[in-house]
Formats: structure tokens, C-alpha cells, sequence
């Protein structure tokens, strides 16, 4: 926990889920639809969950999740593009990953019942879903469908953690953005994205750690190789294999 955060009242601390609650509403029926663990649940467990489920508007910069704070829920992406993130000793900010639409976080955390040891910030106008702490407790207890998921959330996430290591020890920009990008369009992780990812060359730039101008040379390179499409307001990804292994 940051010094700042040590010093923040615990009324504070909580305040942003408090805001979030209070802004959130009840889920449209294709917002439901859009929950990957939902189809996994049956019978109590789904009406539960869906019962429990809340969905809310951030704007961009908000936090959802900050370091220090307790969990009180578990959260997902059904629209928008969200970026995990740490402070480092010097204070600059090292982000870990983006989340686009499909993907839930925090399950190790909530699992644990322990702080956040993470931020997580929109990086731009997001919808965001949550079911709360309890739920989500209640649901490991009940149903083997939901804790199938979080089995294999956990297994991919570590997987995802152990290449963005890689990824950090790459020199080459086009390498860090190719390897960066499939890393977004991992189908158990994200699966709301599809083949076509919403993101700009600025917050491709925040993920990677890159100027726009040089993301911008990187996707060049990567769109004359055959690799992507750069399509209005986005990226189309046409060989995911030749991008995850790109410069080997």
C-alpha cells in the first residue's frame, strides 16, 4: 500500500464502491447475454447471480478498483477498454494489462479476501458489471459450473502474467506492440472481443508503454505484414497465432 493510501480514512477507502452502487442499475437483457459465466450456472445459482447483477457507467480516468481498498465486489467489462495498473517505488505507473469487453478481474483478490494490490482505471467511457463479495462467495459454495470458471480464469490469467513478463524484456517496439495486442484478444479471458478490438493508437500507447507515433509505426508494420486491419475506431486482428509469436 502506497503511503498515500495508508493515510486514507477506511471511510474514504470504501467510498468509490459506495459511488459506484449508487450510480449502478439493473442489467438490460442483452447486457445479461453478455456475461461469459452466466450460461456455465444453472437453476438457484443463475437466478442469483442475475438477481445480484449490477452494471454502471465510468467515465474516462475513473478507478473501479484501488490499491488498499477491500473488495465488495467482482467486476467485468461489457463495453469500453479498462487498464490494471501499480505504482512503482518512484511513483511512475506500471500497467500490468488492459481489460476490454468479456473480461472479469479480481477473482484471486476476492478469493483471498484481501486488499487490492492493483489499480483499475477506464481508459475510456466504460459500461461495467458486478455481482457482489457475497454472491460470489455463495456461488463457489453452490455451483461447480461457476467455479469451473474461476478455475480456469485463474490457470489463463497466469499464463497472460507470465507473457506480459516476456513482454516487459522486449526492446523492440513492433515486438511489444504485436505481442500486446494478442494479448488482448485471448478468447477465454476476453471473450466479448471478437475479432475486432475498440481501441485508439493513444490508449494502445498507455498499455504498451509506447508513444501514439510509435504505435502508430508498429501498426503500420504490423498491417503491411498481413497480421491486422486498421479499421475505423479499431484493430482487426487477421493471424493471432503469427502475432503472439511475433519476432521468434
Amino acid at each position: 500500500m502506497s503511503t498515500e493510501e495508508a493515510h486514507e480514512p477506511l471511510s474514504a477507502r470504501a467510498s468509490a464502491s459506495v459511488a459506484l452502487l449508487a450510480r449502478s442499475r439493473r442489467p438490460t437483457a442483452d447486457e445479461v447475454a453478455a456475461v461469459p459465466w452466466l450460461n456455465r450456472l444453472e437453476g438457484d445459482a443463475r437466478q442469483r447471480a442475475t438477481d445480484d447483477l449490477r452494471v454502471v457507467g465510468v467515465a474516462s480516468g475513473e478507478t473501479i478498483c484501488r490499491i488498499g481498498r477491500e473488495p465488495t465486489f467482482w467486476f467485468g467489462v461489457i463495453d469500453g477498454l479498462l487498464k490494471m495498473s501499480n505504482d512503482t517505488a518512484r511513483g511512475a505507473s506500471m500497467t500490468f494489462t488492459g481489460v476490454p469487453p468479456g473480461g472479469w478481474f479480481g477473482e484471486g483478490t476476492l478469493l483471498k479476501h484481501e486488499p487490492y494490490r492493483y489499480n483499475i482505471q477506464a481508459l475510456r467511457r466504460s459500461l461495467v458489471a458486478g455481482i457482489s463479495v457475497q454472491t460470489f462467495d455463495w456461488l463457489l459454495s453452490h455451483s461447480i459450473g461457476f467455479n469451473r470458471f474461476v478455475m480456469l480464469q485463474l490457470n489463463e490469467r497466469l499464463g497472460q502474467f507470465i507473457a506480459a513478463r516476456e513482454i516487459d524484456r522486449l526492446t523492440q517496439p513492433d515486438q511489444r506492440v504485436a505481442r500486446s495486442l494478442a494479448s488482448l484478444f485471448h478468447p477465454a479471458l476476453y471473450p466479448g472481443v471478437g475479432s475486432l478490438l475498440r481501441i485508439t493508437q493513444q490508449e494502445l500507447g498507455y498499455l504498451v508503454g509506447l508513444s501514439r507515433q510509435r504505435v502508430n509505426v508498429a501498426l503500420s508494420t504490423l498491417a503491411d505484414e498481413g497480421l491486422i486491419r486498421i479499421e475505423y475506431g479499431g484493430v482487426r486482428v487477421l493471424n493471432l497465432a503469427a502475432l503472439r509469436s511475433y519476432g521468434v
